[in-house]
């Protein structure tokens, strides 16, 4: 009998506070929890704000809450479920054995209740740099302060804290908090193509984007936000535009900031040089971007571990990233990744030497296919191992206490 099959009994509970079609690196992260957790090994349960007009699809169980709508943060949506007398009940229902929480606002304090009040454990994982979402919304330094004092608090309060690396733990460390964090690292759900398979993607790609022949493809996939530095790509972009490189740049994902960076495409002239396709949450349609994609932009100083780079990495698509960034704590210059000042003319000059040096892209591409890439159904089956843990030792306490 595997790890995976004596699993079969456990429920365990995934709680965050936005999934599908609401897609950030956490929610995939959460669906894939969900996803290899159910896949002959435990019961997963998602339980996640409602989103008007979407209906759940998943092999695994969906438990909805009210929500409304949250402007200064769109698409997201503030969870209501005290508020959900039918979810509260369904809710009552489930026999949870864990439940782990991805987000520490409604949706922690809703797991956290949920683990007090049935004596289970709860692991919570801090995935974020959520301050500075305070401070954007917040607009107060002060107040930034006292909102991530409240996250320290909740993850105090947790029966294990967990990391997905330990850069991301450190920024945990910065707010405060004072106890163990694990690291628990995170993966892809796309499965590396073979040499066929990777031919096949490109040649969809060309057919799909409005290249020129000889074109270098640069691409970017999150969420559309200026935290995560995609100004700082636009303007490369235009610098490179000005010195005559051929290339095309493709944006893929959704934000507060998307009507704002395609005007600033259009006011620099680049219009006919980047794509902006939108959010694609099938995963399969993906894959074309990834497989003809050169390099993958991402200077973001906002994320900690993103899960686009391990992406991209499956396709041998070496990242761009800002050097001493916490997204490029597994990276090496010209090894697995390139990296970069925090500057657009940094950008720029990269980007320069590496389209006439496509044997040291290449390179780099196959170190971050050997490095970076790592599939779910490994983290998984590690998860498993520590959840089942923690369940042990939880009830060992209880039983002498």
């Amino acid at each position: 009998m595997t790890d995976l099959q004596e699993d079969r009994s456990l429920t365990i509970g995934q709680f965050n506070d936005a999934f599908r079609p609401i897609m950030d690196g956490v929610g995939v992260c959460v669906e894939n929890y969900a996803r290899w957790l159910q896949h002959g090994s435990a019961q997963a349960v998602v339980v996640a704000p409602r989103v008007p007009g979407y209906t759940d699809v998943e092999p695994y169980t969906v438990l909805r809450y009210r929500s409304v709508a949250f402007p200064p943060m769109k698409p997201y949506r503030i969870g209501l479920p005290w508020l959900d007398a039918r979810f509260r009940v369904a809710l009552g229902h489930l026999p949870f054995d864990l439940v782990h929480a991805h987000a520490p606002f409604v949706a922690g304090s809703l797991a956290l209740g949920v683990a007090r009040r049935r004596q289970i454990p709860i692991v919570a994982t801090f995935h974020s740099k959520y301050r500075e979402d305070f401070l954007k919304v917040l607009g107060s330094p002060r107040l930034a302060d006292l909102a991530a004092r409240r996250i320290v608090s909740f993850f105090s309060r947790v029966d294990q804290v967990w990391a997905p690396n330990a850069a991301t733990a450190d920024t945990l460390r910065d707010y405060g908090f004072p106890g163990r964090v694990e690291i628990v690292r995170n993966g892809t759900d796309l499965a590396a193509p073979t040499a066929r398979e990777h031919n096949a993607y490109r040649s969809e790609a060309e057919l799909l984007l409005p290249l020129r022949p000889g074109d270098q493809l640069y691409l970017f996939v999150g969420q559309h936000r200026w935290e995560k530095n995609v100004r700082l790509i636009i303007e490369a972009l235009a610098q490179l535009c000005a010195q005559g490189r051929r290339f095309h740049m493709v944006f893929i994902g959704t934000g507060y900031a998307a009507a704002e960076m395609r005007r600033l495409v259009r006011r620099l002239g680049l219009a006919e040089y980047v794509s902006f396709l939108g959010l694609i949450t099938d995963r399969e349609a993906l894959k074309p971007f990834y497989a003809r994609a050169d390099l993958f932009l991402f200077p973001s100083l906002y994320d900690n571990a993103p899960l686009v780079m391990r992406e991209a990495a499956a396709f041998s698509c070496p990242s761009v990233l800002v050097a001493g960034s916490t997204a490029a704590e597994q990276c090496v210059h010209g090894k697995n990744a390139f990296l970069i000042d925090n500057s657009a003319a940094a950008l720029r000059r990269l980007l320069d030497e590496l389209a006439d040096k496509p044997e040291v892209v290449a390179r780099a591409g196959r170190g971050a296919r050997k490095t970076i890439y790592l599939q779910w159904d490994q983290i998984v089956a590690e998860v498993l191992l520590r959840y089942r843990e923690i369940i042990a030792q939880f009830k060992h306490r209880a039983s002498v206490a």
